[in-house]
């Protein structure tokens, strides 16, 4: 039995999480995240356990305390190392620890580790039970089915076994093969065949692990319907950065059953204060406000809002007052179409 067999805030909020993105989920992008819900997990980047226990690169582990629940990602194949990583995550204070076995770049390939290490899951289950020995956090996986001429039907379930033994009782799968030998990792998001029904299968094999979905989900309506099937979280990538309030602003009535939808312009307004805290300590406006460009996405005004962004935080001295104006394309249109009669769209 797990040393993790209470119910953490992580593990309830689950239901619904924001995939770890490199270059994406950075913490500027997890405080905006967290202003249109309360509730969802929110995941880091992926962090390699060589570059905090051998680099010393514990910057890295920064975040805002407004973020939580908020799980760290960690890389690594190294047992012993990534137990150090893991206690260095869990002592500043993360709600999970999870280990990435589904990342198909050559950066990772060549570490030995990320979707790589899908062929090796008993050296999987040693890295697992090691960060567990270390940490109170809890300690999970994402992984993918399979790598390149594996077959999912047969590697998934001796995977999971594996890393149940270990101790994990919550996975992530990302239901598709990563191909490391012949595609790029872009082309690992796309091409490979989805395969929700093994997803599926393996719930049903492994009742008593929290298992979570990954994959071609882009709204809220397919989260649910993934949750009406029996599955016990969802993990949202790509929809979730590039329209953050469709997916995130109602996350809360309608996946945790509490609170409202949360007005994209109140949460833009509500990062000013971060902002100002950031550009105070010689942070740059388009650290930020890069990970807002898509919260309009599909909405009018929301072309005007992306180009004032772009065209004007990396001028010198931009402040929040540059925000504001952008945010009148999509606030007067708004009024615009409400004194029109037409139905309001925020």
């Amino acid at each position: 039995m797990s040393r993790h067999s209470f119910k953490s805030k992580a593990y309830r909020n689950s239901r619904l999480s924001v995939a770890p993105m490199m270059d994406w989920t950075t913490r500027e992008c997890r405080v905006f995240h967290r202003l249109l819900s309360r509730e969802v997990l929110l995941y880091t980047e992926m962090v390699t356990a060589p570059a905090l226990v051998r680099g010393g690169a514990l910057h890295l582990l920064d975040y805002d305390p407004s973020e939580h629940p908020v799980a760290l990602q960690l890389g690594g194949s190294d047992p012993q190392e990534l137990a150090e990583a893991a206690r260095l995550g869990d002592e500043v204070g993360y709600d999970e620890i999870n280990l990435n076995c589904g990342c198909p770049s050559d950066r990772v390939q060549s570490g030995a580790f990320g979707a790589v290490l899908m062929q090796a899951p008993d050296l999987v289950a040693e890295c697992v039970a090691a960060m567990q020995a270390v940490s109170k956090a809890e300690v999970t996986v994402k992984c993918r089915i399979g790598v390149d001429e594996q077959i999912p039907e047969e590697i998934l379930p001796k995977f999971l076994e594996k890393v149940r033994a270990a101790g994990c009782q919550r996975v992530t799968i990302h239901a598709r093969k990563a191909w490391l030998k012949g595609l790029s990792p872009k082309e690992n998001r796309d091409i490979p065949p989805l395969d929700y029904d093994l997803v599926h299968q393996m719930k049903r094999e492994f009742a008593d692990l929290h298992i979570s979905i990954n994959g071609g989900i882009t709204s809220l309506s397919q989260a649910k319907a993934q949750l009406d099937q029996g599955l016990d979280g969802v993990m949202i990538g790509r929809a979730a950065y590039h329209q953050p309030a469709d997916i995130l602003s109602a996350a809360d009535p309608e996946i945790y059953d509490c609170g409202t939808v949360r007005d994209p312009v109140a949460a833009v307004r509500d990062m000013f204060p971060f902002i100002e805290a950031e550009l105070a300590k010689g942070g740059r406006l388009h650290s930020t406000t890069r990970h807002l460009l898509g919260v309009f996405a599909g909405r009018p005004g929301a072309r005007q809002w992306r180009r004032h962004l772009s065209e004007g935080a990396s001028r010198k001295g931009a402040g929040p007052e540059l925000i504001e104006e952008a945010l009148t394309f999509v606030t007067q249109r708004a009024d615009s179409l409400e004194a029109s009669g037409a139905v309001t769209l925020f």
